[in-house]
């Protein structure tokens, strides 16, 4: 889903009293999440780890919120109701479960376990997000890209893909983003990422290449995995900065354990993210969210039994670009 935040105070970005960052004492930053609840007409709580005051972007990563296993006869699913973006790619994966996604490109799609949806915001999308009566437990990962300057202005796209799993050592990878062990994703990104689903037997361990270029982090879905020397338990994002040759892997779990791992080289840029918006500056969300108010430049979504997401209020003082300490 997306962030559908009520009240998305723009600076509220990890714990204050621990900044959201936990040492690893191997060169690995443990980022821990921060639950949030999203509004909507079915309220749900995910974990999010990025971003956060000790890091905003890994990469072009700039937004992960992981939620989940959710029985939905009890928490009644995913209504996520059409809402915009502008300024990034969003990226939906799951473990479980299966949402309808309908757009403003007229796209009408679904998106189940190993499958992955990739949305392109660029000047302005709509979209909505609708688990389906066919699911009875939604368990999964919401991402987005920010689009490099250039690009940030660029058309609406929508591209979907199913990986072809792969097997190396003790480990499980469908590469949805970029390439690993020889698999390589053939869906368009507007810097280079790295995006994979991993998955470990009982007592595996696997050691993976990785391109000194790209800085790395590993969300942690289920299991405890010893990621380059440093533990990591479920819902914690381990971050393994630039120069590192390799990853090693070990599931330190009696269970098969499971994680996400992202990459790409550093985004400099500085950017300003606020509820679905990614820009460069205040004067620039504040024209995005009044175009969607008065209905401009974001289409419409058809297909949705319902009225679309009002935008929160701005507030008073200026939006602070955010990037990442160094």
């Amino acid at each position: 889903m997306s962030n559908v935040e009520t009240e998305p105070a723009q600076t509220r970005c990890g714990p204050e009293e621990n900044d959201g960052e936990r040492p690893g004492g191997t060169g690995v930053e443990v980022l821990t999440p921060r639950d949030v609840p999203l509004g909507g007409p079915r309220a749900m709580t995910v974990r999010r780890t990025l971003p956060q005051r000790a890091r905003t972007t890994i990469g072009a990563w700039c937004f992960a919120d992981h939620y989940g296993p959710d029985d939905v006869t009890r928490t009644g699913g995913m209504d996520v109701a059409p809402h915009p973006h502008t300024g990034l790619q969003t990226v939906s994966w799951l473990f479980s479960g299966e949402i309808e996604h309908r757009d403003s490109l007229g796209t009408h799609a679904y998106v189940r376990p190993g499958e992955l949806n990739l949305m392109t915001g660029g000047h302005g999308i709509s979209h909505s997000e609708v688990s389906t009566a066919r699911t009875t437990v939604l368990h999964g990962v919401q991402l987005w890209t920010a689009l490099p300057a250039e690009h940030r202005d660029t058309g609406r796209d929508f591209q979907h893909y199913v990986p072809e799993p792969v097997r190396l050592d003790g480990a499980g990878i469908r590469v949805f983003l970029g390439s690993l062990a020889g698999s390589v994703s053939p869906v368009r990104t507007f810097t280079p990422l790295l995006g994979a689903e991993l998955t470990l037997a009982p007592d595996a361990g696997v050691t993976l290449p990785a391109d000194p270029a790209f800085e790395h982090g590993l969300l942690v879905d289920q299991g405890d995995i010893t990621l380059n020397g440093t533990r990591l338990t479920p819902a914690d994002l381990g971050y393994v900065p630039l120069g590192t040759p390799g990853l090693t892997l070990h599931n330190d779990s009696t269970t098969p354990s499971r994680a996400i791992l992202l990459g790409g080289p550093p985004f400099e840029e500085e950017i300003i993210m606020w509820w679905n918006f990614i820009g460069r500056s205040t004067e620039e969300i504040a024209q995005a969210r009044e175009d969607w108010m008065k209905g401009r430049r974001f289409g419409e979504v058809t297909g949705y039994d319902g009225d679309p997401l009002p935008a929160p209020v701005l507030p008073n003082v200026p939006l602070k670009p955010r990037r990442n300490r160094r």
